[in-house]
Parts: C-alpha cells; sequence; structure tokens
C-alpha cells in the first residue's frame, strides 16, 4: 500500500445547547456551543468504510443534549469533562475525546424597581472593557487516564486611552512611523490558560472561579500597567495570572493592536494635542499581531502555538 493513515479523529462539530435553570421565579441561563472530537481505532472505517466501530455522530450531538439535561452545566469545563470521560469509559474503540465549547455569557436586565448599583473603578480611569461581547473558550483532552484543560476567551476588547508609549524602535528606509509618548493602546484579547490538574486523584479546580479570577488578574494587569509596548503589557497579564493563580501553569496570548492614529486637523485650523483630549482614527486593518507564551518557571509548554489546531 503506497500511502498509510495518519492522525484522524471525528464527532459532531458547534452543537448549539442551552440549558434554562429555574429557582422559582429566578432564571439561570448556559449558552454553549460544543464539538466533540473522537480518536481511536478508526483504521477500518478509512480503508475499507467499515463502521464496526463508529459511533455516529449524530450520536454524539444527542449526548450532549441529553448531558445539558442530566447533569445541567455547572461550567463549561465540567460539563466537557462528563462528555469526555463518556466516550472515552463507554466505547472501547475510542482511545481519546476532545471537547471544544464556547460560552456565550448573558447579563440580567435590571428592572427599574430593582436594586442595580453602579460598580466602576476608583483608581484607573483610563481602561475599558467592551461590555459582554467575549466569548469564553474551553478545551478539554482526555485518554482514559489523563486529563487536559485548557480554558480561555476571545475577543476581550480592552483599550487604555493613555498611559502607553512606543518609541526608541528600529529604523530604517521604510519607516514612516512616529515616536509616541502618550498613544492609545487597544487590542482584542484572546487568551488560552492550561491548568496543572491532570488526574482524577488530585482535586479539580472551581471551574467558574478560575475563570472570573484569571479574567479580573488580566484586565488588571492591562489597566495597571505603564506600557511602552505590547508585548510588555502582554507579558505582565500573563505573569499576574499566572502568580495569582496556582492551578495554571500556562497561558498563551494572541493580541492585535488595534492601532488609533492621530487624525491631521491643521488643514482646518485645528490642533489635535492628547494633551486635552484628541481625535483619532481606528484603522481596523493591516494591524499588528503580538503573540506569546507565558510559563509558570520550570514548565514546559503544552499549549499550540498555533491555536486552530486539530
Amino acid at each position: 500500500m503506497p500511502t498509510i493513515l495518519g492522525q484522524n479523529q471525528y464527532g459532531k462539530a458547534e452543537n448549539r445547547v442551552v440549558r434554562i435553570t429555574r429557582d422559582g421565579d429566578t432564571h439561570h441561563i448556559k449558552d454553549l456551543n460544543v464539538s466533540v472530537a473522537l480518536s481511536g481505532d478508526m483504521d477500518d472505517v478509512h480503508y475499507s468504510g467499515s463502521n464496526a466501530n463508529v459511533l455516529p455522530t449524530d450520536t454524539t450531538k444527542n449526548t450532549v443534549f441529553a448531558f445539558a439535561k442530566k447533569y445541567g452545566i455547572e461550567s463549561a469545563e465540567q460539563f466537557g469533562i462528563h462528555l469526555a470521560r463518556h466516550f472515552v469509559s463507554s466505547q472501547e474503540p475510542i482511545r481519546i475525546a476532545r471537547i471544544r465549547i464556547e460560552e456565550y455569557s448573558w447579563e440580567r436586565i435590571e428592572t427599574s424597581g430593582g436594586n442595580s448599583r453602579f460598580i466602576g473603578a476608583d483608581e484607573v480611569k483610563h481602561s475599558f472593557v467592551r461590555k459582554g461581547q467575549e466569548t469564553r473558550t474551553a478545551q478539554i483532552t482526555y485518554d482514559g487516564e489523563q486529563w487536559e484543560v485548557i480554558s480561555g476567551l476571545k475577543e476581550l476588547s480592552v483599550l487604555n486611552s493613555t498611559n502607553s508609549e512606543f518609541w526608541g524602535y528600529v529604523k530604517d528606509e521604510y519607516t514612516t512611523l512616529k515616536e509616541a509618548h502618550d498613544r492609545v493602546l487597544a487590542t482584542d484579547v484572546s487568551a488560552k490558560w492550561r491548568y496543572n490538574w491532570t488526574s482524577d486523584e488530585a482535586r479539580m479546580p472551581n471551574w467558574e472561579k478560575s475563570y472570573e479570577q484569571a479574567r479580573k488578574h488580566m484586565l488588571e494587569a492591562f489597566a495597571e500597567t505603564y506600557s511602552l509596548s505590547l508585548q510588555q503589557t502582554l507579558y505582565q497579564m500573563g505573569s499576574r495570572i499566572i502568580n495569582s493563580r496556582s492551578e495554571i501553569d500556562e497561558i498563551r496570548f494572541s493580541l492585535p493592536n488595534n492601532h488609533h492614529f492621530l487624525v491631521d486637523l491643521e488643514p482646518f485650523g485645528l490642533k489635535n494635542d492628547t494633551a486635552d483630549g484628541a481625535v483619532y482614527f481606528a484603522a481596523d486593518r493591516p494591524y499588528g499581531l503580538i503573540e506569546a507564551t507565558v510559563l509558570r518557571d520550570g514548565v514546559e509548554p503544552r499549549i499550540p502555538v498555533d491555536l486552530t489546531n486539530l
């Protein structure tokens, strides 16, 4: 045979499941997009077309919805753990199950008669997060013995309107960018962090609290870092999370530099100076793309450099 079969997997992608929990008149919602990928003893189905070892992808879809009812959705990670354990333990040909989940957040709408309160920063007043825009992510992989849980988020838009500079860089005959000593720093954060929990014998993290705290430390580091480069801010964000959360060993960021350029208003007799508030042109492309992994000292990296890994 001139060819052989390489890495392979199959499953049902993007099962959109919404679980409503009713606590009297108070309802809670979990909105997930769940993708299942299974791999194992699947040579025959590729070579001869025999489906003897194939669990239909329609069955994996049904399992997602049934488990949402049977177990509820405590967290994206816990739900993925239930699914991965089921597929590996119930199907002998399946050796590895990988569950990828995106979670879409819903915020409760406060009515005019409610006790709503505004929560704001007392010290930092130049940092902003676009409310409710990010998507939470989770990837759970199980081989029957070891777990790998990688959580994260994407499309978290943040902006510092000051406390950012960019100067002292290499210049050549093609350099036109002017040095900036007071600039807007903006990005859409995509981040994935890996937990050091790998065994059922160890205590499982509190997934909901861990996610909330990782996000909080990420935003605090972004706001509190006087930035001379987006790379510096990235490293501070990752270091803050790892130093604050003992259950996390590794975090990888992909940060586009969403450029905001001062508009030339001199032709109109207007001075566009950052000192008294300025007008910017927000360029969506091309953009700088800053990517790096931050690790706990002594830990080997496991999150793929290419976050679109199979």
